[in-house]
């Protein structure tokens, strides 16, 4: 699985109080690669939850 963060990322924190092994939020969000295995099932939830759907995934 693969995280990819589109462009306009509000920084709201929504991803990372779901799954802060994978997602952290500065400016924007930060991807932790190494995270994302075990996570697929938050991750997939951080996605759908994102408020401006920037959160994409390629399985």
């Amino acid at each position: 699985m693969k995280v990819i963060i589109e462009d306009g990322c509000i920084g709201c924190g929504a991803c990372e109080s779901i799954c802060d092994a994978v997602f952290s939020v500065e400016d924007t969000v930060i991807v932790n690669e190494a995270g994302i295995a075990g996570n697929e099932d938050a991750v997939k939830e951080a996605a759908d939850s994102c408020p401006v759907s920037v959160i994409k995934i390629e399985e």
